[in-house]
């Protein structure tokens, strides 16, 4: 049975680098009333998208989401960009903020600060947004950037993008491999990590190596948090989480978001479109069993990753939700995970 029942909050979407490709503001109209992508607003009345995590997310020039084509044919390893000097970041992430607010100007979607708002929104049908920054190249190390977006709006941020910042380290496209490459934060880093705590904007672990996983999960206070990350005991990614890392996301109270890219989600590591959404429930399962019910949810990577044919956008949020209720998923479960586990560490991280 088809129903846009319950509605999902997905924990990331690239839809703001896409426009920002496609013209900028200029492009924002396209997404109210259908473009190019997974990503759109009919599409996402169609698929029962309730909201979700916008990243705000800056290019390199000697790297290009089409450089992952290379990830077709396993074992790969994908060199790091270099990193980015902060005056062009920080151009960049202001563009796409830009973007992000207005789209709220067009009665698109709402910038959401709140769990309160986001569960307002979903009940009025309006599309929720969270402000995030994947990669916080655009942050100065003074903050005055932080401070004068998270006035605008931002409650998420994810320090690092896979390539080096002032901040941290990531993990290159390599698999198979763990997530054990490299230094962990910065001293620019670990005061990044406690401004945030002062501000309640959530920290995001995706993309971040393992030696920085574990020095914020030692220095901060707040749940720990991957948007869009995966299990590594199924896929040997260095993007994916192991079995210890998960374990003390839950000890954190915290929350995982399931990857639809493809090559994070697959045993072999391979992009390829054909892919089932079972093994989607696979990686759901597997979270589950060790975080808990209460702590595993959906951050498709929609816009920036190849994702089954079958949920290429997000008018198939249909066949997901069908699946999962053929897997066995009951009503209460299928609510959880779709967006009420979300609300809950948002609810627990900003406050009320």
């Amino acid at each position: 049975m088809e129903t846009t029942e319950p509605l999902i909050f997905d924990g990331h979407n690239d839809v703001l680098f896409k426009l920002f490709n496609a013209g900028g503001v200029k492009a924002a109209e396209s997404f109210v009333f259908g473009c190019d992508g997974a990503i759109d607003l009919p599409r996402a009345k169609m698929g029962g998208l309730g909201g979700g995590f916008f990243a705000i997310y800056i290019p390199s020039d000697d790297f290009s989401l089409d450089d992952l084509g290379a990830m077709k044919i396993p074992p790969y390893d994908l060199p790091l960009p270099k990193p980015i000097g902060l005056s062009a970041a920080t151009a960049v992430t202001l563009q796409q903020a830009a973007i992000l607010i207005r789209l709220q100007e067009l009665g698109a979607l709402e910038i959401c600060t709140t769990a309160a708002q986001i569960k307002d929104c979903m009940a009025k049908g309006k599309l929720a947004a969270i402000m995030h920054i994947e990669g916080a190249e655009g942050i100065d190390e003074d903050f005055h950037a932080l401070d004068v977006l998270h006035q605008a709006g931002l409650r998420s941020l994810g320090p690092v993008w896979s390539r080096p910042t002032a901040y941290g380290h990531g993990v290159p496209f390599r698999f198979p491999s763990d997530g054990d490459i490299g230094p962990g934060l910065t001293e620019a880093g670990f005061r990044l990590i406690r401004r945030c705590n002062e501000l309640k904007i959530m920290v995001d672990l995706s993309h971040l190596n393992e030696a920085g996983f574990w020095d914020i999960a030692k220095h901060s206070d707040a749940p720990l948090v991957a948007t869009h990350s995966n299990a590594h005991a199924i896929c040997d990614s260095s993007r994916n989480l192991t079995d210890k890392q998960l374990s003390a996301i839950a000890e954190s109270d915290g929350m995982v978001g399931v990857n639809f890219a493809v090559n994070f989600l697959r045993e072999d590591g391979q992009q390829d479109a054909g892919t089932s959404v079972e093994i989607i429930l696979r990686h759901l399962d597997h979270l589950i069993n060790i975080l808990g019910e209460d702590r595993v949810g959906l951050g498709s990577d929609y816009d920036g990753a190849t994702v089954p044919e079958a949920i290429s956008s997000v008018a198939g949020l249909l066949n997901l939700r069908d699946a999962m209720r053929a897997h066995g998923f009951n009503e209460p479960l299928l609510n959880k995970l779709c967006h009420e586990n979300w609300l809950r560490v948002l609810e627990k991280t900003w406050g009320a």
